[in-house]
């Protein structure tokens, strides 16, 4: 009898401690946010992921009532960045606008400091935005095949740029040099901004940009679009060919850009913000901001978001295995 009433009390003690903790997590999603939401972009200022980060930041305020501020903490192929929020305290006041770039840098750098899909809780895909390769003005290509031509005739000599070492774009520019039997000198940068500089004033020969940041130079005249990399064109560059049009047979990859909190983050807030956040980027106005930036707007769910970031996680281990790039 005594074991029953010890085990009957201990099942209650179970249920109550159970209804606060889901009381409590409850209030707090009711209470939150009640301060400034931090977004923290892995590059510099001037990027696809910052620009992506203020127009939905400056629509979610509103929503929410409460600012949200975008921060940039750039470095090491975007991995600072998503370390720091890793680390952050899970209250849902600090997130990450992650990309795919957090996929590749799984392989290629060998001592990460975070787990990418154990220690974040995704949240929601912000948008697709098509790579594309681009050459200064001033090289004589005009085409892939003039570009491999002219890189064939200097092996060692034309440079690509990109957002840093285990990024898209130098994956991308690797998975080129592959295909066309070219050598070309990886220069890694911070983040777009100081890469488009040094485009611009001919320190390198091309990059494989997103299309947002670059889209400006090309409709200048500034840069020269001869291809994109995913598998159908960007309806911001109609006239410019895939670069599987252009011979590279299955070339397709492109850039995602997504939301994530530290993975302790409640459940109730998670669901929270992906509700918010799915609202503003289905909205006519954010999608056609999205179109005038070359970009394709997602809005999915977590869990979805999750199912791509382990799909992306395995395929480009392949890749990376197979171009051997490596990061100590």
């Amino acid at each position: 009898m005594k074991n029953i009433h010890t085990i009957t009390r201990r099942r209650l003690a179970q249920t109550i401690a159970l209804a606060v903790a889901i009381s409590g997590g409850s209030a707090m999603a009711q209470a939150w946010p009640s301060k400034p939401i931090r977004l923290i972009v892995p590059f510099p200022p001037g990027g696809t992921t910052d620009v992506l980060a203020r127009t939905l930041g400056d629509k979610l305020s509103q929503s929410l009532g409460q600012a949200v501020i975008v921060e940039s903490r750039p470095g090491a192929g975007a991995t600072l960045g998503a370390d720091y929020v890793a680390k952050s305290r899970p209250d849902g006041y600090t997130l990450l606008i992650g990309a795919i770039h957090h996929t590749i840098a799984t392989s290629v750098y060998k001592n990460l400091p975070y787990d990418f899909q154990k220690d974040f809780a995704p949240i929601t895909t912000i948008a697709l935005v098509p790579n594309v390769l681009v050459v200064n003005a001033s090289t004589p290509a005009r085409s892939v095949a003039e570009l491999v031509a002219l890189a064939k005739a200097q092996p060692g000599k034309l440079t690509y740029g990109s957002n840093g070492n285990g990024t898209a774009q130098h994956l991308i520019g690797t998975e080129f040099q592959n295909l066309t039997g070219t050598t070309l000198v990886h220069v890694p940068y911070k983040g777009s901004g100081p890469m488009d500089v040094d485009l611009l004033g001919g320190q390198i020969t091309m990059s494989f940009d997103t299309v947002t940041p670059v889209l400006p130079f090309i409709k200048s005249g500034k840069m020269r679009a001869l291809a994109v990399t995913t598998g159908k064109r960007s309806s911001a560059l109609p006239n410019v060919p895939t670069l599987d049009e252009a011979g590279l047979k299955g070339f397709d990859i492109g850039t995602w850009f997504g939301v994530l909190a530290p993975a302790a983050t409640p459940k109730d807030i998670v669901a929270r913000l992906n509700v918010e956040m799915v609202k503003v980027i289905r909205s006519p106005e954010f999608r056609r901001r999205m179109g005038e930036l070359g970009a394709e707007p997602i809005g999915n769910s977590a869990d979805q978001m999750a199912l791509q970031i382990k799909a992306d996680t395995e395929k480009f281990a392949k890749l990376v295995k197979d171009a051997q790039v490596t990061i100590q």
